[in-house]
C-alpha cells in the first residue's frame, strides 16, 4: 500500500447498506450441494422444528420470520431503521499503522470499528431494528438480559427512540463491576435488575441453591423470558446467539467488504472475538458467502475467553439457550446451559452456548479455526493496542486484538505480508476497573478443569433419537 492509503476509510452515507445479507440462505444453499445437514431449532415440548406460531409469544412476530427465513439472501432494511443508522454508520474501517509499525510486521492490519456511538459497541445494530419490529407490532414493551451492558445500552437506546418500555436484566457480577453503564441504561429509562433476581422464579431457584452466584447470561435469559411470556403487550428480544442478531449485524461486514474494495485490499485472515457470535457473525458474512460459494475467502478465526471455551472445549449438541431450559432448543457448541463462567471482564463473552449459524459453520469446516485466549494476554494486547493505535478496546473486543497481533508476529516471523481484518467491536471506557486490575497486577486468570465443564455438559438434555 503506498503512503497515501487513508489511514480512516469512511464510506459515503449513501453506501449505507439497504439489504441486510441472510448467511443461512447460502447456506441451505451450500447444505443441499454438499450434503451439509443444517439443524433445526426445536420446540422444547414436542422437539419438532419450531414454527412461527410457537415463538410469537416470546419474540416479535417479524423477528421470528427472520429467524427461521432460510431462502431468502438479501431482507430489505425498513427506512426508519436506516435512517437511525445514520447518526453512526458507516462505521469507518481503520487500518492500524501504529501498530503495524510497533510490531514491527510486514502485515497489513485493518479493523472495523464499531464503538462510535453512545452505546460504545455494535450491539446498537440489532437493537434498533429488534425495537422497530416492536413498535411496528403495537407491543408496549420489551425485557432483555445483557452481560457486561453494551447490549443492554443499546436496547435502552433504541427502546427510547421508539418509545418503548425496557426492563433489563443485567448479570449480576457485571452488575457490580461496571455501575455506570447501569446509569447510562436508566438515564435512557430503562429499567435495570441484577440478575439472578427475586422478581421472577427462575431468579428464586438460582439463589436459593446458591445465594452468592455471580450470575450468567444464560440465567438472566430465563428471567427475561419469564418477564415477556406473562405480559400480551411485552416480547423478549436478544442480543446475540439468534439469527436474527446475525443477520442485523451483517451490515458490518457488508461495510467492510465494500470499504476493503475501494481500497483494493482482500483480507487473508479475518479475526472476531466470539461469545454469542454476533460480531464474528456478522463481520465475516459476506466473507462466508463468498466460501460457501466457491469463491476465494479469508480464512476465519474465532478468538473465544479461555474461561467460557465453549468453541474449543465444547460439544456440538441440541441445548436449551438458558438456565431455565424454557427457550427452544438450538444446536450448537455448548459448555451446558447450567455452566456459569467464572467472574470474567469479558462479560459480553460470558455464555454457555455459540450461534447455531457459527456453531454449524465450524462443525463443517467452513469457520477454519476458534482459539481460546486468557484474560490477562487479551489485557497485555489491549493495552498495546491503546498505547499504539490510542483507542481502549472493550475487553471483548481485547480478545480479537490478541489473535490479530499474534497473527502479525507470525508474518514477521515468515516475513508475509498478508492483509488482516478484525472487529474492534467496542470501546472500553465503561471497564476501567477491567484496566486498573491489570495495572496494578491483581488480574487473575480463570480457566475451567474438565470437572467443571463435565459438571456443566451434565445439564445438556439428553434427547432419544436427536443428534
Amino acid at each position: 500500500m503506498s503512503k497515501q492509503t487513508p489511514y480512516k476509510t469512511y464510506l459515503e452515507e449513501n453506501e449505507i447498506p439497504t439489504a441486510y445479507y441472510n448467511v443461512r440462505a447460502t447456506m441451505a444453499e451450500a447444505a443441499s450441494r454438499l450434503g451439509h445437514d443444517h439443524a433445526p431449532i426445536l420446540h422444547p415440548g414436542t422437539l419438532q422444528p419450531v414454527t412461527v406460531a410457537d415463538m410469537e409469544p416470546i419474540f416479535c412476530t417479524e423477528l421470528v420470520k427472520q429467524e427461521l427465513n432460510n431462502s431468502d439472501a438479501r431482507i430489505d432494511i425498513p427506512g426508519k431503521v436506516i435512517d437511525f443508522y445514520r447518526m453512526y454508520r458507516p462505521s469507518p474501517l481503520i487500518r492500524a499503522s501504529f501498530l503495524e509499525q510497533a510490531l514491527d510486521t510486514p502485515a497489513r492490519i485493518y479493523y472495523k470499528y464499531e464503538g462510535n456511538n453512545t452505546s460504545g459497541s455494535h450491539k446498537l445494530n440489532s437493537a434498533i431494528a429488534q425495537a422497530y419490529y416492536a413498535k411496528e407490532q403495537g407491543l408496549g414493551g420489551l425485557t432483555t438480559e445483557t452481560g457486561a451492558g453494551q447490549w443492554g445500552t443499546a436496547m435502552s437506546m433504541a427502546c427510547a427512540y421508539f418509545g418503548l418500555d425496557l426492563k433489563v436484566f443485567m448479570v449480576k457480577v457485571s452488575y457490580e463491576q461496571k455501575p455506570y453503564r447501569k446509569i447510562v441504561m436508566q438515564t435512557y429509562g430503562a429499567e435495570v435488575i441484577a440478575s439472578p433476581s427475586d422478581t421472577t422464579e427462575v431468579g428464586h431457584r438460582m439463589l436459593a441453591a446458591d445465594p452468592t452466584t455471580s450470575g450468567s447470561l444464560g440465567c438472566a435469559i430465563s428471567e427475561a423470558v419469564e418477564k415477556a411470556v406473562t405480559s400480551e403487550s411485552t416480547r423478549y428480544v436478544l442480543g446475540s446467539v439468534l439469527n436474527q442478531v446475525l443477520l442485523h449485524q451483517s451490515i458490518i461486514g457488508l461495510e467492510a467488504k465494500t470499504a476493503m474494495d475501494k481500497l483494493g485490499e482482500s483480507p487473508d485472515i479475518l479475526i472476531g472475538c466470539a461469545g454469542g457470535g454476533s460480531n464474528l457473525g456478522g463481520l465475516m458474512a459476506p466473507y462466508m458467502g463468498d466460501r460457501l460459494a466457491g469463491r476465494p475467502a479469508p480464512y476465519f478465526i474465532a478468538a473465544e475467553p479461555a474461561s467460557c471455551p465453549s468453541l474449543t472445549r465444547g460439544r456440538f449438541a441440541y441445548d436449551f439457550c438458558d438456565v431455565g431450559q424454557v427457550t427452544p432448543l438450538a444446536k450448537m457448541y455448548t459448555l451446558g446451559n447450567g455452566f456459569i463462567p467464572s467472574a470474567n471482564h469479558a462479560g459480553g463473552l460470558r455464555y454457555h452456548g455459540m450461534s447455531p449459524i457459527l456453531s454449524q459453520l465450524y462443525h463443517d469446516g467452513f469457520l477454519d479455526e476458534a482459539r481460546a485466549v486468557e484474560q490477562s494476554d487479551v489485557f497485555e494486547a489491549a493495552v498495546r493496542f491503546a498505547r499504539s493505535e490510542g483507542t481502549l478496546p472493550a475487553p471483548e473486543s481485547a480478545h480479537a486484538v490478541k489473535v490479530a497481533i499474534d497473527e502479525a508476529l507470525k508474518c514477521k516471523e515468515s516475513d508475509e505480508a498478508k492483509v488482516i481484518l478484525f472487529g474492534l467491536t467496542g470501546n472500553g471506557y465503561f471497564d476501567l476497573a477491567a484496566y486498573q486490575q491489570y495495572n496494578e497486577g491483581t488480574m487473575r486468570d480463570n480457566i475451567p478443569s474438565d470437572t467443571d465443564l463435565e459438571r456443566g455438559f451434565a445439564t445438556i438434555p439428553q434427547l432419544e433419537g436427536i443428534q
